[in-house]
């Protein structure tokens, strides 16, 4: 046993010199949590992932501004003030993304969200164009049918004393960014498989907030060892096998009838086909723009966000919408100006006249922004308002509680949609549903398309009526602002 104590001695002594090795006046003088001598705050989070987010909640709400958190040697700055948030965020100079990112590492690689540097510019310029306005156009209709195909499908609900509108939502943004994105329809025979794919995506997500309030398990050789290794490594398997195939499924589609691109404004042909955003990487391989591999990493990213997102965005101005019957009926008000009493599909035009819609997804992003967090690794000793924040430590952004701050919005509690209808009183980087900067959303113009051709067909078919409200909702920590429990709402045909 004397091998073990010489151990333990070792370690502790190792632990030592690194915090002293590390001690950095500046970062010390931001307030925050204590912590415990060589665990610091490593020994803070170990809570299930509910009462993990509120933690997280009590600590912003203690220091207003910004603290900071050490877990053994790793240091973090959280902040949630406009000031600082555009220091960091608004110039290319802290564009790398945090250490936690390198969780998701193993699924998502070097794709667009989690590369930096020169590839993620090299990315950025090959995928801007595939959210081009002419190229947007194409991907109407889909979103446009798939609205359709949700309102059938939430037929049977009606007078029902509620419907768990989260599961037909999620069904809806995954065919649609199963379509765009990769050119397939989840039918029938394949809802299994999509079945499997968002249930893989969830457990991936509480495996990795899982790993981080677990400092022992940072390092991959570990991790691997361990049950929540294991279970990661399965389903990035299962995602991996998912994406591969569909990858190849279109390429063989495209050898056998091409995609014909011409140089007019607004004519991407593809014969009888639909123009997919997989499409477009694939003819940049074909220019050796990108490689297999690169087409894969981006095929993750874009399922990734274009799905789980924006499902959690619409699910939440549902509910908000059913709470808030005034602003519903504005809506409703709205559409009809629009479409009369005609069941016509909504075009491009269309949805650009849906100025009062607009404000409620808004403010309903507000409320609840679905990416709630963002962290960027600050590459150089970097002054702030009040610290200085020296190189080498994350900084994690809590988009959540800067939306809520009561110095940049009125009753900041409530929803206000007619707040967007003005020019707005709060600071720029206050409102960060996309994130900013040069790194902001790169789909956002995609995200905010899908929402309007959804929630418009459903206001335009159905009255909401409140069954889950806001003070019900109860949160898990996850990368995405994740509901414990499924959101409810009540259906009613609406008649004008």
């Amino acid at each position: 046993m004397l091998w073990v104590l010489v151990y333990i001695i070792v370690f502790l002594l190792l632990l030592v010199y690194l915090e002293r090795w590390q001690k950095h006046g500046e970062f010390e003088k931001i307030p925050g949590p204590r912590g415990i001598l060589f665990a610091a705050n490593a020994l803070d989070f170990l809570m299930d992932s509910v009462k993990l987010f509120y933690h997280v909640r009590l600590l912003a709400n203690k220091y207003k501004k910004i603290f900071k958190l050490k877990m053994l040697t790793k240091k973090f700055v959280i902040l949630y003030n406009p000031e600082d948030i555009e220091t960091i965020i608004s110039g290319v100079r802290n564009s790398s993304k945090g250490f936690l990112y390198r969780f998701i590492k193993p699924w998502l690689q070097e794709g667009l969200l989690l590369s930096d540097g020169a590839k993620w510019q090299h990315r950025r310029k090959i995928l801007t164009p595939t959210f081009h306005f002419n190229i947007l156009k194409h991907f109407c209709s889909v979103l446009e049918e798939n609205s359709n195909k949700l309102v059938k499908q939430l037929e049977p609900e009606v007078g029902k004393p509620k419907t768990n509108v989260s599961s037909y939502i999620v069904d809806f943004t995954l065919n649609s960014i199963c379509e765009t994105a990769m050119g397939i329809k989840l039918d029938p025979k394949t809802s299994d498989v999509g079945k499997s794919y968002k249930d893989s995506i969830h457990m991936l997500g509480s495996l990795v907030v899982h790993r981080a309030q677990r400092v022992w398990t940072y390092p991959d050789k570990i991790f691997s060892l361990t049950t929540a290794g294991r279970k990661q490594k399965k389903i990035l398997n299962l995602l991996g096998s998912f994406r591969d195939s569909v990858i190849n499924k279109r390429r063989e589609s495209n050898n056998s009838q091409p995609v014909i691109f011409n140089n007019t404004d607004d004519d991407i042909t593809l014969g009888k086909k639909k123009l997919a955003m997989l499409d477009l990487l694939l003819q940049a391989e074909k220019e050796g723009i990108i490689d297999a591999k690169g087409i894969g990493e981006e095929v993750d990213t874009f399922m990734f966000e274009g799905h789980d997102t924006t499902a959690t965005a619409i699910q939440f101005a549902l509910m908000l919408l059913a709470n808030n019957p005034e602003s519903q009926e504005k809506v409703a008000e709205e559409l009809y100006d629009i479409f009369g009493d005609s069941d016509r599909e909504a075009t491009m035009n269309d949805l650009g006249k849906m100025k009062y819609l607009e404000c409620c997804i808004k403010e309903s992003m507000r409320l609840y922004p679905p990416v709630w967090f963002i962290i960027r690794k600050i590459d150089k000793d970097l002054k702030l308002k009040q610290y200085e924040v020296p190189n080498g430590v994350d900084c994690v952004i809590l988009i959540y509680d800067l939306h809520r701050r009561n110095d940049q919005f009125v009753e900041p509690q409530e929803f206000r949609p007619d707040r967007f209808l003005v020019e707005p009183t709060w600071h720029p980087y206050a409102y960060l549903p996309f994130s900013a900067g040069p790194r902001n959303c790169i789909g956002q113009k995609f995200a905010m398309m899908e929402m309007k051709h959804s929630l418009s067909a459903v206001i335009r078919r159905y009255r909401l009526r409140p069954v889950t409200r806001p003070a019900d909702v109860v949160f898990v920590t996850d990368f995405i602002l994740r509901p414990r429990d499924p959101i409810y709402v009540q259906l009613e045909n609406r008649v004008h």
